[in-house]
């Protein structure tokens, strides 16, 4: 086979998977839309239809982000990234094409059962908007957003291009990631942990990767000039300042660069060129860009390493949104608090509606108690999963244990349904069975000499008959008890009416009654102690698979927060190491200080964890406890 059929095979392959993905979370957005934009009155909002199409998405999303200067060619690549030739405005003349930010879900191409979020971002430094504080505004969402930045350029990188970033050095006025920091607190380690990862894409670059005769990646290219100058002027600070921004918020740094795509006449039709028509050097480059992002770009995540949702991501543009409109400085902390209180009563609802809807649709009452059991452990299990997937920062476990309550409610309105069905069929089945002998009774066929024998082998016959025909049935022995109990004063009757019973007969017939009432009371007894044993066995298996549910989500976001803390400990060790090498030793003593520091806050995070677990489980054992009494005073009743 020769590379082109091998070339066409493997995009074939693609192709049929991107297509499973696309039908697999729903659909595909067939054109961007306006996330963000200035309303009326000149401040940012949310719109809703975009906010809309985040809430349908329950997956975890890869969020990627464009800014840069106006027409620089931000929209192009994210275009490459949606694997659309047209879709963000591209625009062929000196105006910004695009105003706010544009948003595009499509499936992620690499990572199944997520979604690739792909923001453009109005074009920073356009003289038109006279407003450098919006400008301010777009660039610190779009890093809010994302999980990997773009920042798009044109030329080279140099003291010019790293100057007109000057954002960058504003984040820690306009971001804030704890409400309450000391005066001597390093943040520079927690804007690391919730910051994305930092890719710079140059544009039309044509300058040989050289440094002296040494041949250079793009990523020494980026290193090189973001290398800090020692001495401590003020121009010195100048220079230093946006290059020591990089280093210390983004912990991964990552350089592409792009020879021009094609003339100077073709590049004023973009959208409409083919590959073929592309420079080859900059469709290998864009090539290796894309596939980059699809493999490297990781999913969103908050502090504590939380991954969010579309759902989430919707509701946290909201919250910082709303924190710039009301003139505050948006707080990754206070962002977390309020998308809990949002997302966690949704996550509630969302999975007792699932658990509802599983339960109804499994059992066709009436069944019997394990059955019941092992359909509401299925549906259970799913309902906390749909509940963990969506849930946020729920530490306390307030929203799960209030989740267990409301599951355990509809589980014991479905068990009272299930006994009130049972005693349906019951009663339908005495009626069936006992109708002769009732007729009889009221007929006066017993009252007789012999006719309390007869009474009673007939009783007898037909007793076990019902058992036979309910025996599937919960609630058999309670429908008999009740009727066997309504009946004593007649076989009574019938027993004073038979002269062929001598007065010791008659006595003995009486203590044999009571032993078989008290007989047929234990029977009750026992059926009613088994519903009770399978209702403590379920809240048992109830309280075991939330905490483990809760355990193996914990796991997960403790693994990440490691990652994310050893993702931060090796910057700062890359950026001591620079230090050392230009001499500056007491900004490397500083370094030092925060690598301590953050090796500090690690091992106590490790050993939190016996305590962390003990409080879950006794949580959710205290939980259990105050639900079962009443559990047990409605079913039993």
């Amino acid at each position: 086979m020769c590379n082109y059929e091998i070339t066409k095979t493997v995009l074939l392959c693609i192709v049929v998977v991107f297509f499973c993905r696309v039908m697999a979370c729903g659909g595909l957005m067939s054109a961007p839309a306006c996330l963000i934009e200035n309303d009326e009155k000149g401040k940012l909002h949310v719109k809703k239809e975009a906010k809309d199409i985040l809430d349908g998405i329950n997956q975890p999303v890869v969020v990627v982000s464009v800014v840069g200067l106006y027409r620089t060619g931000k929209s192009y690549i994210m275009n490459r990234l949606a694997g659309q030739q047209s879709g963000f405005a591209l625009g062929s003349t000196i105006e910004s094409k695009t105003k706010g930010i544009w948003m595009w879900c499509v499936p992620h191409l690499y990572k199944e059962g997520h979604t690739l979020v792909l923001l453009d971002t109005e074009g920073l430094g356009d003289v038109k908007k006279g407003d450098e504080k919006h400008d301010t505004w777009i660039f610190c969402l779009a890093v809010l957003l994302s999980s990997t930045l773009v920042y798009n350029s044109l030329g080279v990188i140099d003291n010019t291009a790293l100057e007109k970033l000057h954002y960058v050095t504003e984040l820690t006025e306009n971001i804030r990631v704890k409400a309450e920091v000391s005066r001597d607190e390093d943040k520079s380690a927690d804007f690391m942990r919730v910051f994305p990862s930092f890719v710079w894409a140059v544009r039309d670059f044509t300058l040989e990767l050289k440094i002296g005769n040494k041949q250079i990646t793009s990523d020494e290219y980026l290193g090189s000039a973001l290398t800090l100058k020692s001495g401590c002027s003020p121009q010195t600070e100048q220079y230093n300042l946006p290059r020591r921004c990089l280093r210390h918020f983004f912990a991964v740094r990552k350089c592409f660069v792009f020879p021009r795509p094609a003339s100077t006449e073709n590049m004023r039709r973009m959208e409409q060129l083919t590959e073929k028509e592309l420079d080859s050097e900059f469709l290998e480059q864009a090539n290796t860009f894309c596939h980059y992002i699809f493999a490297s770009a990781d999913p969103k995540t908050v502090s504590g390493g939380r991954i969010i949702t579309g759902t989430t991501l919707g509701n946290l543009a909201e919250v910082c949104v709303e924190a710039i409109r009301s003139g505050s400085v948006p707080c990754l902390e206070n962002a977390v608090v309020s998308l809990a209180k949002i997302q966690n009563v949704r996550a509630m609802e969302e999975a007792l509606q699932f658990y509802m809807t599983e339960m109804f649709s499994m059992a066709q009452l009436p069944v019997l108690p394990d059955e019941l059991s092992n359909i509401h452990k299925i549906a259970e299990k799913k309902a906390v999963e749909v509940f963990i997937t969506m849930s946020f920062n729920d530490n306390d476990q307030i929203y799960q244990k209030e989740l267990m309550g409301k599951m355990f409610d509809e589980y014991q309105q479905l068990c009272e349904q299930n006994q009130e069905e049972s005693v349906k069929q019951c009663e339908a089945v005495r009626h069936a069975v006992f109708d002769t002998l009732e007729k009889s009774v009221f007929d006066g066929s017993y009252l007789r000499p012999g006719g309390y024998r007869q009474y009673r082998d007939t009783l007898r016959q037909l007793t076990h008959d019902y058992r036979a025909r309910t025996h599937s049935l919960i609630m058999s022995e309670k429908v008999l008890s009740k009727f066997l109990k309504e009946k004593e004063d007649i076989e009574n009757m019938i027993l004073q009416a038979d002269e062929s019973l001598s007065k010791a007969e008659q006595e003995n017939e009486v203590q044999r009654l009571k032993n078989e009432i008290q007989e047929q009371q234990q029977r009750n007894l026992e059926e009613r102690n088994r519903l009770q044993e399978q209702m403590f066995e379920d809240m048992q298996r109830s309280h075991k698979e939330h905490v483990n549910q809760i355990f193996r989500q914990m796991e997960r976001e403790q693994e990440r927060m490691r990652r994310d803390n050893e993702r931060v400990l090796e910057a700062k060790l890359r950026e001591k190491d620079a230090l050392l090498q230009k001499d500056l030793q007491e900004q490397a003593f500083q370094m030092h200080r925060q690598i301590d520091r953050l090796r500090s806050e690690m091992h106590k995070e490790e050993k939190s964890k016996p305590s962390i677990v003990s409080r879950i489980a006794g949580g959710f054992g205290a939980a259990a406890k105050k639900i079962l009494p009443d559990f047990a005073v409605k079913w039993f009743k």
